[in-house]
């Protein structure tokens, strides 16, 4: 069908993709099908709620990482800010932890990059239709992995001392004493069954905990 004589109601989608190649071949591909309208291109995570609010898309595509907010973040407010857009998480990164977080922030869909564009459509229909779309071979590995054993609070400990922060730096950006930030890692560190907060935060990383 030309691409002129599209149906009256094309499906309105919003694509988050940091790398600009990738997002054009997803735009393009999309774009292709007779009944899906790309009408927002986000590189970073902080654009991607102005972006649905702006272009009410009907869905929403969107990579993890991110610059600025992660998309697993940017499904939790979407959730909050325009509810009526469904949310179908793509990335490279095929972890458990990612799931378990995408499905707890709302998201409808998780799908991995290295599949055909055919099935990728056919999800973005299925969310739209108000299925919830999984990849099989993840969905499996989820369920055997378990929830994370990190606490909200552990995570944001790991999160703030990834750069190489020092303990006053962590606990003055968090707001908390040198004491309590310590003990967060000597936690997480434990949980994690690593030697140091560095590996820790790697460990948890891999596992899609952060």
């Amino acid at each position: 069908m030309p691409r002129d004589h599209r149906p009256a109601k094309s499906i309105r989608v919003l694509l988050a993709e940091d790398q600009q190649m990738m997002r054009g071949a997803l735009a393009l591909l999309l774009g292709m099908e007779d009944d899906m309208e790309v009408v927002a291109q986000v590189p970073t995570g902080d654009a991607i709620v102005g972006a649905a609010l702006t272009h009410c898309p009907d869905v929403a595509l969107l990579d993890i990482e991110l610059p600025g907010l992660s998309g697993l973040d940017a499904a939790a407010r979407l959730r909050e800010e325009a509810p009526g857009c469904r949310v179908l998480i793509l990335t490279t990164f095929g972890r458990p932890g990612y799931l378990r977080r995408a499905m707890e922030a709302g998201a409808a869909g998780f799908l991995v990059k290295d599949g055909p564009v055919e099935e990728l459509a056919a999800a973005i229909r299925r969310v739209l239709a108000g299925d919830t779309v999984v990849d099989p071979a993840l969905a499996a590995a989820a369920l055997s992995a378990g929830p994370s054993p990190l606490t909200a609070r552990e995570c944001d400990v790991l999160k703030a001392s990834a750069d190489g922060a020092t303990v006053a730096d962590i606990a003055a950006a968090l707001h908390l004493s040198e004491s309590t930030v310590r003990n967060y890692l000597s936690s997480a560190i434990g949980k994690t069954s690593t030697r140091n907060r560095a590996e820790a935060v790697r460990e948890a990383r891999h596992q899609g905990w952060l």
